[in-house]
């Protein structure tokens, strides 16, 4: 019973969204009409996106471009912001969680060689800046987190068109960044790193960077995602078989779930009309509120089967990752990674991160209203 327990507090939105569909299924019964319901395209992309994602990390690449960075400046908001600037624009390419699976480590390697009274504080401030700008970066880009990736597949968008609906926002997001990081950070010194990390294979490296922009070009319709799963595929079983493994199969899994739930969500036409009517002109709010319940993904992927209002979706699931812990589960990664280092204190961050993300989840809203209005 306690491993149940464990497995369901580990990946309590894989286990609700199959509870979910488990239920549906029995109101409406399987048939050859629930293969419409899982988007094929999605979940290659978001497959191939994480194992060549996985390549590039595994050649240390980021890590040798964090250590020249401390080479270079001593002072804390320097850093602070060189790492805040690197966390948003990063995160557009390399999708928010890896980012801060590359980031965070780092940092808190940097704040263990540092024994200021203001540490402590400047630590906090620093990794809570960091996740706010992966998830406030990754969302000017369709491959920068899932739910974009999602509904930009979904609506059959281009790329202007998803700039044009996003970039205010993250426009306002880069300046509020940056403003809290001359605002908020102490000033504190750091040590220089010692010795230096090298690429583990510059072949290696040049390789999946070539990969890279073939995701780049199945994302923007240029290659058809078969094509690119055959080669990505075929790469992966030659180069490292072992990069197979760090694929979130849970989220594709959670993926499949909430596929199957929309799904027959729509096969049930008076709920789904009532739901619609509900949603209807409040896409925004609802989906903010509903992102700090079950987090913005599956926000995403539930609400776009009851609205084609794509802007209000983009919008909202893109601000609903601000706000609580679990808005955007990509938040989850600086706070693991925190509450096991030495000497945290896990309440004070959880405090500061709802703080901070309120903030800008406040002013963000502010602009869509403006903006609405």
């Amino acid at each position: 019973m306690r491993r149940v327990w464990g497995f369901f507090k580990k990946e309590a939105v894989l286990c609700i969204s199959g509870i979910l569909a488990a239920v549906s299924c029995f109101i409406v019964p399987p048939s050859a009409a629930y293969a419409g319901y899982v988007d094929l395209r999605v979940l290659i992309l978001l497959f191939c996106l994480m194992i060549v994602v996985a390549g590039i990390r595994q050649t240390g690449a980021f890590t040798v471009i964090c250590e020249a960075l401390l080479r270079r400046f001593r002072s804390i908001k320097i850093i602070g912001l060189v790492l805040v600037l690197l966390s948003f624009f990063m995160s557009m390419l390399l999708t928010n969680d890896v980012t801060l699976v590359t980031i965070v480590p780092f940092t808190l390697l940097m704040f263990d060689k540092i024994s200021d009274a203001k540490k402590a504080r400047a630590e906090i401030v620093l990794l809570v800046l960091e996740t706010a700008a992966a998830n406030l970066g990754s969302m000017l880009t369709p491959m920068g987190n899932p739910q974009n990736l999602y509904l930009y597949s979904k609506f059959n968008l281009s790329i202007a068109e998803f700039f044009g609906i996003i970039f205010p926002y993250s426009a306002l997001s880069l300046i509020l960044l940056i403003g809290s990081v001359f605002l908020f950070l102490p000033k504190l010194k750091t040590e220089k790193p010692e010795g230096a990390s090298k690429l583990q294979g510059r072949a290696k490296t040049v390789l999946f960077a070539v990969l890279f922009a073939v995701n780049m070009l199945t994302i923007l319709r240029i290659l058809d995602d078969r094509i690119l799963l055959v080669i990505i595929v075929a790469v992966t079983l030659i180069v490292d078989r072992k990069l197979f493994l760090q694929v979130d199969y849970s989220l594709l899994l959670t993926f499949v779930f909430f596929f199957i739930f929309v799904g027959n969500l729509g096969s049930i036409p008076a709920l789904s009309e009532s739901l619609q009517n509900i949603l209807l002109g409040n896409e925004v709010v609802i989906s903010v509120a509903l992102s700090q319940i079950i987090s913005n993904v599956p926000a995403a992927i539930l609400l776009s089967g009851l609205s084609e209002n794509v802007i209000g979706l983009i919008v909202g699931t893109n601000l609903g990752g601000l706000g609580t812990l679990i808005a955007s589960m990509a938040s989850l990664i600086t706070y693991k990674f925190y509450a096991g280092a030495k000497g945290s204190s896990p309440k004070k961050y959880i405090l500061v991160f709802t703080a901070f993300n309120l903030c800008y989840l406040a002013a963000l809203g502010a602009m869509f209203f403006l903006l609405a209005g």
